[in-house]
Order: structure tokens, then C-alpha cells, then sequence
């Protein structure tokens, strides 16, 4: 008989293959991974799955293949055989395979759910396969139609995931209503919260159209206005990749739940994509703050500078000295002009009452004066370094507004300077005041040409537009005919904007000479762009006009 030399040896080949499978047996129970594979019927029931569609004969990965229809407890796992009553099957399949006289095997008959197989017939040809090292097989093969996600790596207890999945989609609709979209989640329980979601949003757009609200109507405006709103900031950070493992579903129930407790606990009302740099900040493997490049808060709010308000949420910080009171009323006015919403922060020190009588008054004057103005703000007493507060606070918001009583000296002491380590940790605009409320209308624009000021000729362009500020550009060269201009010229000429042009020679007292003679009430710039020896040896353009300017000074990152 042509297969008995190949089916002793293959005697020999299942009797290895049963090892291996009890290793895997034993191993698995020692790490608690399964190695079971997949019911096809617990699968189908589980999902609600029933509709099936020929798909016809074609090469199949081997390791696509997940389980079984009718025998799922015969195999490991990789299909190696777990009863020593499949001897004589396995190896008669075996020698099949290896007699080179023979007429090979027919294809297997599978299942296709997702991207996932399971076999109906063939069990035995797809073990000795995988023993055999081949990667693929012939299949013929019957697609089963599902919504929800089914990869090579599902095990036994992902079935608890997927079937709330399928109830959710089921009960929602939403495969229908937005195709393609996938919202797994990687913990059970979550997907009724994801559902308590939707039916809160669909109570508020009840009130807000003073109407009843369909379901579905509920469910795609939810996830168009309340899910993409966070996730999308999620995408734009790569902050889903501090989660190996997770979804961008679970960041959006992280996000959430962080957001509401930021909201209850600072009194603020806290925008999504604020909600979403606070938490990148503190997951930040790095630690700190918020890795800040130049341009990103720009890039962030591009839309938001030709169709809404560049500022919408203001962060000022109110020591209750009399300078602090002047912060407040500059940003109160800026606040004024953008309809913003302002966002008070006074540090104590660890030992001090956060309900004390200071901290009571500079709260009670603090809302006095929201109130005069008409603005919506709140103040929030914290305990910490004022540095590191300050700027972990404004990742909530756009703009921050400080008072400059104590301004960077010259030399190596300025490197400890707070106001310093605020200018150079924060990933907004820092809008310093040194004295009087100013109204902001003549801006002068320190301009070099590098990123930094670019991101300030941004800030001017959109206030010369809105708020109609007269703009002066200035640039210290030595040659009157330098072409570092050449970009802002350009720039504000697309924004159809006037602005007068200057370059000057000789040191940093030319821009406060300018300053003077133009009547200047605000300075742009960028912040810092040396590194801390540079600032020390050669000095610094920000630190010098933080210590002599008398007007306030917008800079950006």
C-alpha cells in the first residue's frame, strides 16, 4: 500500500504533535491564557449572526483560523491534537499529504466571520498543515455578515465584549446609521455607558430643539457632535498610542469621565478638546506638561480663528497684590472683546487655608468684577507651585494672563525666575501686563523670521482683523534691505491687511525707541528661542522687554 512507509512515520508525527499540545495544556493553565479555540456556534449565537453568502474556493492564512464548527474541543488553540483517538485520522491526513504519487487533499470548508475562519469540515487537514509549517490552505469558504470587529487574536473571553457589542448595535442602530465607524471597547459594563451617553444627549437636544428627538436622530448626533469632538484632538495627539491595548472608544470614556471631574472640580465648564490635552499632559509618559512644539497651538485653532474666537477661554492668575488687580482688568477686557469666558486661578502656599479670609476676598472681588463686566468666570483656589499649576490649568484654556511685578533680571539669576519657567513650560500665549489696563488698538510685531514669530504675526493678523488693531512690523537687521520681511508682507497682504514695516539696526532699545514714538499698547513676539546659556551670555530680547516695556507684551510659542 503506496502510504504505509508515510503512515508510520506519521504515526510518529502525531504522537510529537500530542506533546506539544500537552505542553501548551500545561503552560496554559500556569499563565491563565487560554488555548481553547472558538465555538462557531457560541460565536454566532452570542453576535446575532445569520446571514451567509458564498464566497467560493481560495487560499486561506492558517492562522486566520479560530475555531471550530462541531469539534473545537478535540484541538489546542494552533490545532494540535488533544485526543489520542484522532491517532489513526491524523495520520492517514499526514500521509495523504507527503505521498507524492497522491491526488493531494480537497479543500477544507469554512465559515468567514470578520477576518477570522472556522472550520466545518477539514479539522484534521488544517492541524497537520499547521504541524507542517504551511501558512496557507485551500478553503472553500462561507462568509458570515457581521458589524463587529473579529480579529486572529479573539479568545473565548472576548465573546463577553463582542455580544455586548452586538446587543449595542443591535439596540442602537448604529452600523446603519454611521457605516464603517467602529466604537469597541476593551472592558465589559462599558457599552452601557456608551448608551447612558446617548440618552443624556438625547434628553438636552430635546430641550434645545423643543421637540421630541428620535433615537436614531439622537445616536448619530451624538456620536457627530459629542464623540468626533473628542476623539479627533485623541487622533491628532497619537494619544492613543500611551495605551497599548486600548481603543479610541476607551479614551473617549476616559475623556468623559475626566472632563466631568475637572468641571466639578474646578467650577469651570471645560471644552472637550481642553479635556483631552489636561489628560495627554498627565499621561504623558515624559511627565510635566503637555509636550509643546512650536506651531501646534496654532494648528489647533485655525478654524476656530476665521469662523469663531481665537480666545475663547482666558486663564488669569490673581495674587490679590494691587499689579494682580491689573491683570484681571486686562484680561477682563480682552475677555470683553472675544465674548470669552474667564477663568480665574489663586495659588496658595501648602500651608495656607484654601477657605481663608484672603483667598475668601480675592474670590468675592474676583466674581464682583466678572459681574460688572457682564462675563461668565469663576476662580478656583489651588494649593502648589505656581509654575507648574499655572500651566498644567492652561491646557484648559487659550490665552493666559499674568502680571509682570517680578520680571526675569539679566544674567544667571534670571534662570529662576517663575515668570521665566511659566514663558518657557506653557503650551499657550502668555499675555504679560506691567502696569495699566491697555486698550490693545497699536501692536508692534517683533518680527525675525523664525517659527516662534511666525506664530505671533498669526495672533496679530487675527486681532488687526477683529479687533481692528493697527499693526506695525518690526525687525532688528543690520541691512535696511533684508528680506526677512518678505513672509509677513505676504502673509498679511493674503489677509488683505495694512501694516507699517520697519527695519532697524543696534540693540534691543530700538524696539523700545520704537515703542515710544509709535505710542505702542501691545507687543507681540515669540518666546524664547535659545537655549537657557544663550539667554544668559547673550541675553535675551524677551527677558529685556519684560523688564522695560510699559505696555503689555503677547508672547508665542
Amino acid at each position: 500500500m503506496a502510504l504505509e512507509p508515510h503512515y508510520h512515520s506519521a504515526l510518529n508525527d502525531f504522537n510529537d504533535a500530542r506533546l506539544q499540545a500537552s505542553l501548551q495544556e500545561a503552560l496554559a493553565r500556569l499563565t491563565g491564557k487560554s488555548n481553547e479555540l472558538l465555538s462557531f456556534d457560541e460565536v454566532t449565537a452570542k453576535l446575532k449572526l445569520n446571514v451567509r453568502s458564498e464566497r467560493g474556493v481560495f487560499d486561506i492564512p492558517l492562522e486566520a483560523i479560530v475555531g471550530s464548527v462541531g469539534r473545537y474541543t478535540d484541538f489546542t488553540r494552533s490545532f494540535l491534537p488533544l485526543k489520542n483517538t484522532d491517532q489513526e485520522r491524523w495520520a492517514r491526513v499526514k500521509a495523504a499529504m507527503d505521498d507524492p504519487t497522491g491526488m493531494g487533499l480537497p479543500p477544507i470548508d469554512v465559515y468567514k466571520v470578520g477576518e477570522v475562519y472556522f472550520v466545518l469540515d477539514g479539522n484534521h487537514r488544517v492541524s497537520v498543515a499547521r504541524q507542517e509549517g504551511f501558512t496557507q490552505i485551500q478553503a472553500h469558504v462561507i462568509e458570515v455578515k457581521t458589524d463587529i470587529p473579529l480579529t486572529p487574536d479573539l479568545r473565548p473571553d472576548d465573546l463577553i465584549l463582542k455580544a455586548e457589542y452586538a446587543e449595542f448595535l443591535e439596540q442602537t442602530n448604529f452600523s446603519d446609521l454611521r457605516p464603517g465607524v467602529d466604537l469597541s471597547l476593551t472592558a465589559p459594563g462599558q457599552y452601557e455607558k456608551l448608551k447612558e451617553h446617548i440618552e443624556a444627549h438625547r434628553y438636552f437636544m430635546g430641550l434645545d430643539f423643543q421637540r421630541e428627538v428620535s433615537y436614531p436622530e439622537a445616536v448619530a448626533h451624538w456620536y457627530d457632535t459629542i464623540y468626533l469632538p473628542i476623539i479627533e484632538p485623541l487622533r491628532e495627539r497619537g494619544l492613543l498610542r500611551w495605551f497599548p491595548g486600548r481603543t479610541e472608544t476607551d479614551l473617549y470614556l476616559w475623556v468623559s469621565t475626566h472632563r466631568a471631574i475637572l468641571e466639578k472640580e474646578l467650577g469651570w465648564s471645560v471644552r472637550p478638546e481642553a479635556a483631552v490635552a489636561d489628560l495627554a499632559a498627565r499621561e504623558n509618559p515624559q511627565g510635566g506638561s503637555e509636550v509643546v512644539e512650536t506651531g501646534s497651538w496654532r494648528l489647533a485653532r485655525l478654524v476656530d480663528r476665521y469662523t469663531d474666537r481665537l480666545f475663547r477661554d482666558i486663564l488669569v492668575t490673581v495674587t490679590g497684590e494691587p499689579e494682580s488687580w491689573q491683570a484681571l482688568e486686562q484680561a477682563l477686557l480682552v475677555a470683553q472683546k472675544e465674548s470669552a469666558v474667564l477663568h480665574g486661578l489663586h495659588i496658595l502656599t501648602p500651608r495656607s487655608k484654601l477657605d481663608g479670609a484672603r483667598a475668601l476676598a480675592v474670590k468675592s472681588r474676583f466674581d464682583q468684577r466678572c459681574q460688572d463686566y457682564g462675563l461668565e468666570g469663576s476662580l478656583v483656589v489651588e494649593k502648589g507651585s505656581v509654575p507648574e499649576l499655572t500651566c498644567q490649568r492652561a491646557l484648559l484654556t487659550d490665552l493666559i494672563v499674568l502680571n509682570v511685578a517680578h520680571p526675569p533680571s539679566a544674567g544667571l539669576s534670571s534662570l529662576g525666575s517663575g515668570l521665566r519657567s511659566i514663558i518657557r513650560k506653557s503650551a499657550r500665549p502668555i499675555l504679560t501686563v506691567p502696569g495699566n489696563v491697555s486698550q490693545m488698538d497699536r501692536a508692534l510685531v517683533a518680527y525675525d523670521g523664525s517659527r516662534k514669530s511666525k506664530e505671533a504675526l498669526f495672533v496679530a493678523a487675527y486681532l488687526a482683523e477683529s479687533w481692528k488693531t493697527a499693526l506695525t512690523v518690526l525687525t532688528l537687521a543690520d541691512d535696511p534691505a533684508s528680506s526677512v520681511q518678505d513672509y509677513a508682507r505676504d502673509y498679511l497682504d493674503l489677509h488683505e491687511l495694512q501694516a507699517e514695516f520697519l527695519v532697524a539696526s543696534g540693540p534691543s532699545e530700538t524696539i523700545l525707541s520704537a515703542i515710544r514714538q509709535r505710542e505702542i499698547n501691545l507687543v507681540l513676539m515669540g518666546g524664547y528661542s535659545g537655549n537657557a546659556w544663550q539667554e544668559v551670555i547673550i541675553g535675551s530680547l524677551v527677558n529685556f522687554l519684560l523688564r522695560e516695556a510699559e505696555c503689555p507684551i503677547l508672547i508665542c510659542r
